[in-house]
């Protein structure tokens, strides 16, 4: 069975400012088996180690090379674009009627 891989840019965290890890592409393997509580701990857990693989581009081109070297059908998930309103301060003082 070939893995299943996506291939995505992540999105900015929601509790910081910055955008340090949104310029990197990643490719995560989507999972083969199902997460299982263990009868005795409770955790959850699985035998598919691929899932704990996150693999770093600095491209999205590398990692479509990556994925088609190796014989791994992928998903391609574009990242949103984002919009910039410039806006300044003496806008706030602005009367509008």
């Amino acid at each position: 069975m070939a893995m299943q891989a996506r291939i995505y840019r992540p999105a900015k965290t929601a509790v910081q400012s910055g955008r340090r890890k949104t310029h990197e592409w990643l490719v995560e393997f989507e999972p083969r088996s199902r997460v299982e509580a263990d009868r005795l701990i409770g955790w959850n857990g699985s035998d598919d180690t691929a899932q704990q693989v996150r693999l770093r581009f600095p491209t999205k081109d590398a990692a479509i090379a990556y994925c088609r070297r190796e014989n791994l059908t992928f998903q391609l998930f574009e990242p949103h674009v984002r919009v910039v309103q410039p806006k300044s301060y003496a806008e706030n003082f602005i009367r509008r009627t």
